[in-house]
């Protein structure tokens, strides 16, 4: 494995970590750390266990062996989580998905205030002024009051991205965020990510964008077969991969 890029405080660490589904290994035994204010782009073929591994950081499936540690929380494989400390781990690692999962009877506004005040605690007209500024924020403050079916995909991933910030998040988790877009609409959501990478935002990206897994991300995984192949600088690892399946899958996708 290549040299890895943490000069920052830990905010993400896996060590040893592996899920299986029946016989089948998912992650094997992947080790990452992703420092402060990072964002690391996670890359490599369908079925390389990516999004999974994703999904193991805030717990939406529970490793089979390893450990997990986001911020001050710490998770054994194996060990019986609380319903709290669950809860704490998601809130400090905000998620979005492929899919939206909005609200459809709900408001835009609505869609960002619910969480907040079911999981922070904040009354109604606190949460609508933090969305309000989080909706400006993804630039959509003129959404509020729309439907989220009156939206394009663009628009209801950037909604979901405001909703994932309402909590206040350590850490944002992208899984394929814009693989449901057309390459117009995915532009939006890529530009409101670029910007969060600029404030200083911890991020896991997994991703199918090429460019911007190399201009944004400063920490490049490559998996495969469910092990991080491996792991650096971008633009090392985009110009001189040092595994023969990185150069392979890299040809694929950045010769068609």
């Amino acid at each position: 494995m290549t040299e890895t890029v943490h000069d920052k405080k830990p905010v993400i660490q896996l060590q040893n970590v592996s899920k299986r589904f029946g016989d089948n290994t998912v992650v094997d035994d992947v080790s990452l750390t992703v420092g402060q204010g990072e964002v690391a782009a996670i890359i490599g073929p369908s079925g390389a266990g990516k999004s999974t591994l994703l999904r193991c950081i805030n717990l939406l499936e529970n490793p089979d062996s390893g450990c997990i540690t986001v911020g001050d929380t710490v998770v054994n494989a194996g060990e019986l989580v609380d319903a709290k400390e669950l809860a704490r781990l998601r809130r400090k690692a905000g998620m979005v998905f492929q899919s939206f999962n909005l609200f459809p009877h709900l408001t835009v506004l609505r869609n960002v205030s619910l969480a907040q005040e079911r999981v922070l605690g904040r009354g109604r007209k606190e949460a609508d002024e933090v969305s309000a500024t989080l909706l400006e924020r993804v630039g959509l403050a003129d959404k509020a009051d729309q439907y989220p079916n009156r939206c394009s995909g663009g628009e209801q991933q950037r909604i979901a991205i405001a909703r994932a910030l309402a909590l206040e998040p350590q850490v944002m988790l992208f899984d394929e965020p814009t693989s449901a877009l057309d390459p117009e609409l995915g532009l939006e959501v890529l530009t409101v990510m670029k910007e969060l990478a600029l404030e200083g935002m911890t991020m896991v990206v997994v991703t199918h964008e090429m460019q911007f897994a190399r201009d944004v991300g400063d920490h490049l995984v490559v998996m495969a077969e469910g092990a991080i192949l491996e792991e650096g600088a971008p633009d090392k690892i985009f110009s001189a991969p040092s595994h023969a399946r990185t150069r392979q899958f890299l040809s694929a996708v950045l010769e068609r």
